[in-house]
């Protein structure tokens, strides 16, 4: 499957690699030993005999560190040799980690090699903890640094982008700031996956606007939300006339992104007979309104987003697994918000600063018991549910700052610890609409059958209640 390669691609290429080292040493015996010593931590190694053989491998492939000897056949004692070889690395690479060694090894020796560039310095014959403790310090810090600048790089890009909202610092978030900045400038299907509320919408936004599609409308449409029987004219449009209620021709969401970009949200929640329709459209590129026999030819990025887990559906036989097919060129996942709990302050502060200019409000940070109480909290709703607390203690507030007592949080406990009489309306409804999505796994279909009620009423009820 085109998606699941994807996605293996990524998760591959977010994984830390085993470390691989590069080793110069002019003798046997000292390399045997290296070997013997370096094997068992799991380290990957190319082990060579002269510097011009460790130049050539530095210019062939990348190393997570170089561990050299400062002395070969040239000159034993001096450290010449080893110190120029030290220098011609730096040119090479500016920042892999360089550690040196010498049976030879005095305090002016290790300065100079410091100053060509090494990164410590072990003098033979080596204590084997120390020398490990060594090479692993200096290759956590190279692998930390290396990470610190990707990120930055590619939340640059995001940050170019123009999507303020799309805050991704922590590490739960890393494989899915590379997968934007990686595939938004393409014009391949996305599909995007996670809970409700974690933030679909604003990924979609990013990927538009990353795209050569940016100038171009994108049009948004909630497919679970959809009447079966309007689906199609509010999908591919309808001429005046095609059936009782159509006093006038109707433009679609897919004429209305020709071009651009299309984002289904919600793709789950399609009607199995709708979806062959949509399933030809993506496949020939061609569309006919209802009630017109004019086929159109429509150039549309299409990115869809949903909940449910749509294998799982195909394997039931609710969706189909060719559409699936058109939908995943590549998948992204979005972690819910309690397994990133490093970017909660700075989305806290980001809604506080949103909500405060929409309403007037002048306020300017939360006071410590209020920022405690959002960091504890499991946030079932994710990111959707905190923009709305926030939204809340932002009018609650009574000063220049947001307290505890403006959130207005409850832990389940307290919730499930209220009696009946002393809910109210709206705090029963929330409750029973939650155990049932619960319950259906999150399909809204499902759940709205339990609850004797249309898709369309349930997700009106999910939005006001930020479910």
């Amino acid at each position: 499957m085109v998606g699941e390669e994807a996605a293996k691609d990524t998760r591959t290429a977010n994984q830390e690699a085993p470390c691989r080292l590069l080793v110069a040493d002019d003798q046997p015996h000292i390399l045997e030993a290296l070997h013997l010593l370096l094997q068992p931590e799991g380290y990957e190694f190319e082990m060579v005999r002269t510097p011009a053989l460790a130049l050539e491998a530095l210019t062939r492939e990348s190393f997570d560190g170089v561990l050299v000897d400062l002395n070969y056949t040239r000159d034993t004692t001096s450290g010449e040799e080893g110190l120029e070889l030290v220098a011609r690395i730096r040119e090479i690479d500016s920042q892999v980690p360089i550690v040196v060694m010498t049976a030879w090894g005095n305090i002016d020796l290790a300065v100079k090699a410091m100053r060509r560039g090494a990164g410590d310095f072990i003098q033979k014959p080596w204590e084997n903890a120390r020398l490990l403790s060594v090479l692993r310090t200096q290759v956590e810090l190279y692998r930390s640094q290396r990470r610190a600048q990707w990120l930055e790089a590619e939340n640059r890009i995001l940050r170019a982008s123009g999507t303020p909202d799309f805050i991704a610092s922590a590490p739960a978030m890393r494989s899915v700031v590379e997968t934007i900045a990686r595939i938004g400038p393409s014009d391949a299907n996305v599909l995007i996956t996670g809970e409700h509320g974690t933030g679909k919408e604003v990924v979609a936004q990013t990927l538009h606007r990353l795209s050569s599609r940016a100038d171009r409308t994108l049009v948004a449409v909630n497919t679970g939300a959809l009447p079966e029987g309007t689906f199609e004219s509010e999908l591919f449009g309808h001429m005046k006339g095609a059936f009782t209620d159509a006093r006038a021709d109707r433009i679609g969401r897919f004429e209305l992104a020709n071009h651009g970009t299309l984002f289904l949200d919600e793709i789950a929640n399609i009607p199995v007979r709708q979806q062959a329709k949509l399933l030809r459209v993506l496949e020939t590129g061609e569309m006919e309104r209802v009630g017109s026999s004019k086929t159109q030819r429509i150039n549309v990025r299409i990115i869809s987003a949903t909940n449910a887990d749509l294998r799982a559906e195909c394997a039931a036989g609710r969706f189909r697994e060719d559409l699936l097919f058109r939908l995943n060129t590549v998948e992204i996942q979005l972690p819910p918000l309690r397994d990133r709990r490093e970017d909660i302050p700075a989305l806290a502060a980001h809604f506080m600063a949103r909500h405060a200019t929409r309403y007037r409000r002048q306020l300017q940070r939360f006071d410590a018991a209020a920022m405690q109480q959002i960091l504890q909290y499991s946030w079932p709703g994710n990111v959707r549910e905190l923009d709305h607390t926030i939204e809340r203690a932002v009018l609650m507030a009574r000063g220049e700052r947001i307290e505890a007592a403006d959130l207005g949080l409850h832990t389940p406990r307290s919730v499930s610890g209220q009696s009946l009489e002393e809910m109210s309306l709206e705090t029963v409804e929330a409750v029973l609409i939650r155990k049932a999505l619960a319950r259906a796994n999150g399909n809204v279909s499902q759940a709205a059958d339990a609850l004797g009620l249309s898709r369309g009423a349930l997700y009106r009820r999910i939005e006001k209640y930020g479910l």
